[in-house]
């Protein structure tokens, strides 16, 4: 027995020591070896941490102009536990269907829809989640939010909510809250709604950039958020001097792009009125700064509000066709192989072919006006838009190596490089001959956008430095307002050399200038020098080749040509033309002229007559509208004229007006002279125009069908004649008008007047008898515009 109690307390004994050993081992490891976990993982309990959130940057226009900002949002989220019990202790009977009558509110405050059934939709969601109870389902949740329909609300839409709030609490005689909260946050606001849409892109609800600026450069608008951790007890109270750690947040960075507001609201306003009138499938316009390109503004028709993103027409609203598509360019292509040919010494305006059509690689290539207009010379197939003379420049003289050189040079083929997503290369891709000689005027394997024909035309109008384009002009600290990343011009490469570039502009400019066969006349703006280029490319139907009635109508130009400002292009993608591609020339052309006289005015740029506009006086000079005196004789023609206010200007010996400039219709100064043509311009002597402008210097030139040169600018103060690859040159010297004239001058300019007025009153007393052969200008103008034909127009 006594041995027995002994081996229990022996075992008893050696339990307890073993037990003790175990706490003291455990203690140990707990206090030692796993001390450092054990203190982190309690503090992350005790510690409580806040996001700081980060201010994305600001996106400005040139002038500091915002365009988007952060601004107060609101979330509307709704309290499952608060509303049943509301629900369960209201003695009013109007409670028992709290839930469903905050459904139903909610939804029809915050649908984004107008569809009946999409309504009902959301009224069973937001009451799925005004009943919703937690995942174990012992209770309700407290804090749901209504996602994404509740996310970021403007001020105006809580209000209504507010509203909503109150009107229940009368009917269900309810005093304080009913479960439906709205909390303070953060929004992407775009103060200029739809207002360079394309270009900003947007932020969608849950924080995600989308197109754009917005998506481009993200990272840098984003900012980094920051983080305030302190110490709390396990009921989450904070305790008191406890340690506060601050990581700052970095708000986003602003950027400053180049693009000027009031620049794009005139380029979106002349749009969206050809738009509404033509309705094409899209209107597409660029103006630039041709020495910098810089992107002055950038517009599509249809666009989208970056406010209310999900409000839309259709998913091709959101494309940005100026980068993201590519056309077929027609005409304005021609620009290249004009170059390219003035270049190598291979154009002489002066030499003549058979227009009409041309056959290459067995293919037959002819001109809009298929029956063509006889064997004119280069200069006005130029102002035709002849293809057969290009494919004679490009294909026969320059040859397809040496064109293909001058199209990759000229940067298609190939991305600009221009900060925005999406942008699409083009295609270069001829092989045989006969797409070699398509490509000379635009079309078949040649596709480019937009965006590369404004950089092309900025070569010319740059004297012939390719520039890669660029929207983004500095990224500046939004705290302190130190620029840290300035975008400067960058020079691709010289494409043609600068003498080249200003004849090719001076080519460029007679097709706008001459208003009775030149194909740009719409273009023309009687304040500034204008050069430019029609296009009208046949849409490819796939698997039935060129449409014969739907076209893409384009105009690329510049202003003023003495010393480019303003560069603009539009493209309209398939107008409604009525089958009649003669109406093609209304459709561009005019938005042109809108966008660049209120853009240069607005740019205080000094007309090419010598005036200065500024930002806040348009023309201070009178306005009249030319009459119709075509047919006329020369004294009905003066006095019909007089009696409108306008000084003529004749040239020839006839007797009768043959062609007028500026046509008829136009409005123009009262001090612009009016040029009467009285007979063929084969042969005719130019006039002494000392003392006028060069703009009117180069219609009367355009008119008698003679090459002209100018040098310096301003006005005509002396002029020589020459000759050149068999044909006339005249070279005008220039000065500009506040410039002092030497003695010689003067007396030469005095002397010239005196014969220029004696011989328009010899002019004027010639007989009035005869027949009135009156013309239609209208017919003429539509002639003169037409670029039809199966395949490729001006």
């Amino acid at each position: 027995m006594e041995k027995k109690t002994k081996l229990r307390s022996l075992l008893l004994g050696a339990f307890f020591t073993l037990l003790f050993l175990g706490l003291v081992s455990r203690m140990y490891w707990v206090q030692v070896v796993e001390a450092s976990w054990l203190r982190e993982k309690a503090g992350e309990v005790w510690s409580k941490s806040e996001v700081l959130a980060a201010k994305r940057g600001e996106i400005v226009d040139r002038n500091g102009r915002t365009l988007a900002e952060e601004a107060v949002a609101y979330t509307v989220s709704v309290n499952p536990e608060l509303i049943n019990a509301k629900k369960t202790s209201s003695k009013s009977k109007n409670s028992e269907q709290l839930d469903w009558d905050i459904a139903r509110g909610l939804a029809a405050i915050l649908t984004m829809s107008s569809d009946p059934a999409e309504i009902a939709e959301l009224e069973k969601k937001i009451y799925g989640l005004a009943t919703k109870k937690k995942s174990d389902g012992s209770g309700y949740l407290v804090d749901v939010e209504i996602k994404p329909e509740g996310w970021k609300i403007d001020g105006e839409t809580k209000k209504k909510i507010d509203a909503f709030i109150t009107e229940l609490q009368l009917k269900t005689d309810s005093k304080g809250n009913l479960g439906i909260n709205t909390k303070e946050t953060q929004k992407r606001y775009y103060p200029s709604n739809r207002l360079a849409s394309h270009i900003l892109g947007y932020l969608d609800k849950e924080g995600k950039a989308v197109g754009g600026i917005e998506s481009t450069f993200d990272e840098m608008l984003r900012g980094k958020n920051g983080t305030l951790e302190h110490e709390r007890d396990a009921r989450g109270v904070e305790l008191p001097n406890s340690k506060v750690t601050v990581n700052p947040a970095e708000n986003g960075k602003t950027v400053r792009l180049t693009i000027d507001q009031n620049i794009q609201y005139y380029v979106e306003t002349a749009l969206k009125t050809s738009y509404d009138k033509w309705k094409p499938k899209s209107m597409t316009a660029i103006a630039v700064d041709p020495q910098t390109m810089e992107i002055l503004a950038m517009a599509n028709a249809p666009d989208f509000n970056p406010n209310k993103y999900w409000e839309f027409g259709s998913q091709s609203d959101f494309i940005n066709h100026a980068v993201a598509s590519q056309y077929e360019p027609g005409s304005t292509f021609k620009v290249v192989t004009l170059a390219g040919a003035v270049q190598e010494g291979l154009f002489n305006p002066n030499d003549k072919f058979p227009s009409g059509k041309i056959y290459v690689g067995g293919r037959e290539l002819h001109d809009h006006e298929t029956r063509g207009w006889g064997t004119i010379t280069y200069m006005e197939g130029l102002l035709r838009s002849s293809n057969v003379a290009f494919v004679k420049l490009g294909f026969e003289k320059l040859g397809p190596k040496l064109l293909t050189d001058y199209i990759m040079n000229f940067g298609f083929g190939k991305k600009t490089g221009i900060a925005l997503p999406n942008e699409t290369k083009g295609i270069v891709n001829m092989k045989y001959d006969s797409e070699y000689g398509t490509a000379t005027y635009g079309q078949g394997q040649v596709l480019t956008t937009l965006l590369q024909q404004t950089a092309a035309y900025a070569a010319i109008a740059n004297g012939g430095k390719l520039l890669e384009p660029h929207i983004v002009k500095d990224i500046v600290d939004s705290q302190t307002g130190e620029v840290i990343q300035t975008f400067d011009p960058k020079v691709v490469r010289e494409v043609v050399s600068p003498e080249t570039a200003q004849q090719t502009a001076l080519y460029l400019e007679q097709v706008v200038a001459n208003q009775d066969i030149g194909t740009g006349r719409r273009a023309y703006i009687n304040d500034y020098r204008v050069a430019g280029k029609t296009g009208t490319a046949n849409i490819v139907i796939p698997g039935k080749g060129y449409s014969p009635n739907t076209w893409v109508i384009t105009f690329v130009g510049f202003a003023p040509v003495e010393n480019p400002r303003l560069l603009v292009a539009v493209l309209a993608d398939q107008p409604d033309l009525k089958g009649n591609y003669h109406y093609g020339g209304e459709v561009a052309a005019p938005v042109f002229k809108d966008i660049v006289q209120q853009s240069l005015r607005y740019m205080n740029v000094r007309s090419s007559s010598g005036n200065t506009a500024t930002k806040t006086e348009t023309n201070v000079e009178s306005i009249a509208t030319v009459p119709d005196v075509t047919g006329q004789t020369i004294a009905e023609a003066t006095k019909k004229l007089k009696q409108t206010g306008l000084k003529p200007e004749v040239l020839g010996e006839g007797g009768k007006v043959l062609k007028q400039s500026p046509a008829p219709g136009t409005e123009v100064a009262m001090s612009q002279r009016i040029v009467l043509v009285t007979q063929e311009a084969q042969g005719m002597q130019i006039p002494d125009l000392t003392g006028v402008s060069l703009r009117e210097a180069m219609e009367i030139c355009g008119q008698l069908e003679i090459q002209c040169k100018a040098n310096g600018e301003g006005y005509v103060v002396s002029q020589a004649e020459g000759e050149a690859n068999g044909g006339k040159v005249v070279t005008f010297e220039l000065k500009p008008l506040a410039e002092p004239k030497n003695e010689a001058d003067e007396k030469k300019e005095s002397d010239g007047k005196k014969a220029s007025d004696g011989k328009k009153a010899a002019e004027s007393d010639k007989g009035e008898d005869g027949n009135n052969e009156n013309s239609s200008a209208e017919d003429s103008q539509k002639s003169g515009s037409s670029e039809g034909g199966t395949e490729a127009k001006r």
